[in-house]
């Protein structure tokens, strides 16, 4: 295998944001824990001069490369390339567009970047995003009943990155923390329209999480009641209580990523939307 020690190159070129690729080739390298790929992502590649630069810093450091152009003359060039260095090349856009072409009976449009045009569905986004970060961590909770997706949880349950990964799926989300001791917004015994839904994870993680949490912020993370035992437990245990009582959908992250929490949540929310739409 070319690889130097315990990494090789992944060279990722792009004619957009390289969002694709980098998820692709990250989901793949994932699956080998021996190695660990150096990306090297070149976005934006939409001329020859920008390709030239591009191919010489793939000769310089040979490895995997994999690319999402639609410009023919451009891919032609980076596969003749590949080739003459013999090095493996992959479009991963390419077989994709070929089944649609032969399944729709119609070319692509060969647009660069029409993924990213400001459409409606774009400005949705954006519009969720604002929403989000002014609703994090149960800031204007007055509001909340404009949300689609409200979480709440314990400390260290990842309720802001979940939400901000929803936002960027075109979700309001808002999330409220629930702390023993501390009474919850009675806007939360109300709400009708918004989705909610509790996170959950078992003590240990929660404790492993908050300590993790402390030792990156430098505090002592000895004789704290944030991650003692027991106090944790009465967390998760006064949570779940809360759950039941307002029959909010329980959701349990203890090994789940953010990814597949909010891949989870999504789910939820569109069979929730479908229930609710009328019949034809």
């Amino acid at each position: 295998m070319p690889t130097t020690g315990n990494y090789f190159h992944l060279h990722l070129v792009s004619d957009s944001t390289g969002e694709t690729l980098i998820t692709v080739a990250r989901a793949v390298a994932a699956q080998y824990t021996n190695v660990t790929p150096v990306e090297h992502v070149y976005p934006l590649v939409r001329s020859q001069k920008q390709l030239d630069r591009v191919l010489d810093e793939i000769e310089e450091s040979p490895g995997i490369v994999l690319f999402t152009l639609l410009e023919k003359d451009l891919v032609s060039r980076l596969e003749a390339k590949c080739q003459e260095l013999n090095i493996p090349s992959l479009s991963i856009i390419g077989p994709v567009m070929q089944l649609f072409e032969a399944y729709l009976g119609a070319a692509t449009a060969g647009r660069v970047g029409a993924q990213h045009v400001l459409n409606a569905e774009y400005f949705a986004r954006i519009d969720a995003l604002n929403y989000t970060m002014l609703h994090d961590d149960g800031q204007l909770v007055e509001d909340l009943e404009q949300a689609e997706v409200v979480l709440v949880g314990v400390s260290r349950t990842s309720k802001t990155p979940t939400s901000i990964y929803l936002a960027n799926r075109g979700v309001r989300t808002a999330n409220v923390p629930l702390v023993p001791g501390i009474p919850i917004p009675h806007q939360l015994e109300t709400l009708s329209k918004p989705l909610v839904v509790s996170l959950h994870a078992t003590p240990e993680r929660l404790i492993q999480v908050r300590q993790n949490r402390l030792l990156s912020m430098g505090a002592d993370a000895t004789n704290e009641t944030y991650i003692d035992k027991q106090s944790v437990a009465e967390e998760v245990a006064y949570a779940r209580k809360l759950s039941a009582k307002f029959n909010w959908v329980m959701l349990d992250v203890t090994r789940r990523s953010i990814e597949e929490t909010a891949a989870a949540i999504l789910k939820l929310y569109t069979d929730r939307q479908r229930q609710r739409q009328p019949e034809s």
